[in-house]
Parts: structure tokens; sequence; C-alpha cells
């Protein structure tokens, strides 16, 4: 080995010699394995260990989910929250921590009335944790317990608005054609609402009279709840058309020229019902037969029909005497009056300010009369005059911008309302 060795050249003698020189730097350098094991933990077969995983790995866990049980209960007649609490089993405690959390909550709470719904949410343990109040088909009054405390708001639906359209000529009278129409009751009152200013719907109407309807159906998650304003609507009356176009901006009528639908008086003091006189100043008196002037136009409705004041005013005289019966006059300025005759009831005082739509008294058949109706005058300086031809003082109408909008926005509705009674004539 030695003589191998010697025969080697110089240079792999002094490689051989630094590898050797090495490894045994390295064995005697390197620590005991003993002493490397005396800090390390020993794991034993069999035994769970916990496991620490990086944060940037391990997925987030949701929440432990939260069960809550429904009860829906009815309010009964007669019924307060007090009492409801109660018949469910709630203290009174907890009714005094929830109306005196906020005044909604007491509002809500405090105005229950028969037939409202209640649905109360309880957790696994059955403590209250929710009450839902539905206010509307799209709206619902909201408490919710967060963290031991009560809170609450008002939760809305989104609204689904669609056009449809109605359309009838008169043959017998306005209500069974607005019915046949398929109009609702309270969509035919709006309608004569919206043209009272301008037709009295107690005399004025006649057979051929027509009119078209364009209106708001509206939808929430698909049901149809109910309807809307009417947006257009186009009224023919002996021979005279009147167009009225919904304003969102303000809530008011309007025709296509952006004057005011509203006027300063009302066609028609009362609900448009039988008539059983026209304004005729050669009638013959119902009493004594004798041919009198009759200055004005009696409406015959069931007794106890609210009289509405034709416009703003103050009422110069209230009282009674043995031929008007009980009776209103109500000065609107230096130069228009009405009067009320025959009123069953009496409901606003001397010098008392009315507005116009204001009930002053209900009809009846009071003074010098052969049945229940309203006799009502209409005098214009002093001087009477038919109060379903005279020409009445228009309330505001729109100007500058509006105006230039409305206008735009009316041809765009009346368009609307026409393209609909195309398809309905194309459909017959």
């Amino acid at each position: 080995m030695r003589a191998f060795i010697r025969q080697l050249p110089n240079f792999h003698k002094i490689l051989i010699a630094s590898i050797s020189a090495f490894t045994v730097i390295v064995i005697f350098a390197l620590p005991d394995m003993e002493e490397l094991s005396q800090n390390e933990p020993r794991l034993k077969v069999g035994q769970h260990y916990p496991l620490t995983l990086p944060e940037d790995i391990v997925t987030p866990q949701a929440p432990p989910k939260v069960f809550t049980t429904w009860e829906t209960y009815s309010v009964k007649s007669g019924e307060s929250a007090a009492l409801l609490f109660n018949r469910i089993g709630l203290s009174a405690q907890l009714l005094h921590q929830l109306i005196t959390t906020n005044k909604d909550i007491e509002s809500q709470l405090s105005r229950l009335r028969p037939g409202d719904k209640l649905n109360f949410g309880f957790d696994s343990q059955h403590q209250l944790t929710q009450i839902i109040r539905p206010i509307s088909a799209y709206e619902s009054f909201r408490i919710n317990k967060i963290k031991g405390e009560f809170r609450s708001h008002i939760e809305k639906k989104e609204i689904n608005t669609h056009y449809n359209y109605s359309e009838a000529t008169i043959t017998s009278n306005f209500w069974n054609a607005a019915v046949t129409s398929g109009l609702s009751a309270n969509q035919i009152m709006s309608l004569a609402g919206i043209f009272g200013w301008d037709i009295d719907f107690a005399l004025d109407i006649r057979g051929g009279d027509h009119f078209e309807v364009l209106y708001e159906e509206q939808f929430v998650e698909g049901k149809n709840i109910g309807r809307g304003n009417i947006i257009a609507a186009v009224f023919t009356n002996q021979g005279s058309t009147f167009k009225a176009i919904y304003n969102p901006e303000d809530g008011n009528y309007y025709d296509e020229n952006g004057r005011a639908m509203k006027k300063a008086f009302l066609r028609s003091p009362i609900d448009f019902r039988r008539v059983t006189s026209n304004f005729n100043p050669t009638r013959r008196h119902p009493v004594t037969g004798k041919v009198v002037a009759h200055r004005g136009t009696d409406y015959a409705a069931p007794v106890g029909t609210p009289i509405w004041a034709a416009g703003d005013g103050v009422v110069e005289k209230s009282g009674y005497n043995q031929f008007n019966g009980n009776y209103v006059f109500i000065r609107h300025s230096n130069t228009y009056i009405t009067k009320y005759l025959h009123m069953k009831k009496r409901l606003v005082n001397t010098g008392q300010r009315v507005k116009q739509g204001d009930t002053v008294g209900t009809l009846g058949g009071t003074g010098r009369v052969t049945g229940p109706h309203l006799h009502y005058e209409f005098l214009v300086n002093g001087v009477h005059k038919n109060p379903r031809t005279v020409d009445l003082p228009q309330s505001k109408s729109l100007t500058g911008k509006k105006k230039e909008d409305f206008i735009r926005l009316a041809s765009k509705e009346l368009d609307k309302l026409k393209r609909y009674n195309n398809l309905l004539i194309a459909k017959e």
C-alpha cells in the first residue's frame, strides 16, 4: 500500500491527504446523538398530536347556523300588545324592553288593529329574537335582537310596475261602464276626481260618453299586489274631450298643455248619485206647487252622505231656518259664494276656514222639502249661476322649464295610451 502511494503523483498525494484530514475533523466535530435528542419531544406510536398549519393554507369556517322557529299570531278584537304577549307566553318585562328601545317599535306595537298579523321568531332556547309585522304587500316592520339588544327597520321589497288599459262607452251610467271595463272602485272614484273639476258626474254624464284610462299594475316577486296611479286618461263628455296626465314630480294631474286639472271649485259637492232636479229658474216648488225660481241644483243621495266644500273659503253662515233647514254658506272671495241647504247635520261653524273637499255637513231632509236631498247654489258677484257650466278659475298651472318637461312627458304618455287602444282594436 505504501509502495502504491509512493508511486502516485504528488498532486494526488496532496488531494488524498486533504480529504483524509477533513474527514477526521468532521467526525470529531459532530455532537453526540444523545445530546441532540435530549431537547426534542419524544413521540409515542398510536397517540394523537396537534398539528399547527400555516394560516395561508387554512380555509375559514362559516359561523354555526342559527335556527329560528316562527310562530304567527293574529291580533284579536280589543287586544293590545300586552294582552297579545300574555296570550302567547311572552313576559311584560320583554314587552317593556321592546317599547322602550326606540319610538318606532313603540309606535308599531301600540297601534295594533284587529286582524293584524305578527310573526315571532324564536331561537333553539325559545328566546325571542325577531318580530315581523307586515305593513303592506311590499313593506314589513322588522325587529331583530343583535348582541342582546333589539333593533328595528322597515324592510321593503322591490315593486315592478307594468301598464294596463281600460276603456268603455257609457250606455246606462258611468259607474256600470267603468266596472264593466275592469276598473276597481277606487280607480272609478279617482277617475271621477281627476275630471271632477270639469264634469259633474251626477248631472253631466250622457249615453255615448267615452273614456280611456292608462294605469299602473304593481307586482312584488311576480305577484300582483294591486293597482297604482292612473297615468293618463281621456274623457269625452257630450262632445267635449278632456285629457289628464299624471305628473310624478308633484303627484298632480294636468292637461296636455300643462294646465292644472284642479280648479278653484268642484263641479259637484257630493259623490255622483241620482239627481232629482236640474238647474231650472222656473221650476215649480215641491210643496206649494207655485212656479218659483229654483236657483240651484238638487242632489239625491242616502241620508248622511258627506257634503264637501266646493272650494277654499270661510263659512259666512252656519245655521237653521224653516225654509232652508240646516244650511251653510261659504264665501270663497269677494266674487264667489256657495250655499248648501237641507242638511241633516252641520259640521262647521260661522267664521271657520275650510279647504276644498272638507266635509261641511251631511245630506238630509230638513226645512221645506218633500224628501232628503242637497240643494246647492253657486253665486258669482251675487248672481246665481249654473255650477255645471259656469267658468271656474283654475288652480296653479305649470310654467317655465317644468311646463316644457311635462309637455314632453304628456306627449309620451298619451302616445302609450293610444298604442294600447290600437292593440285593443286589433284584438277585436
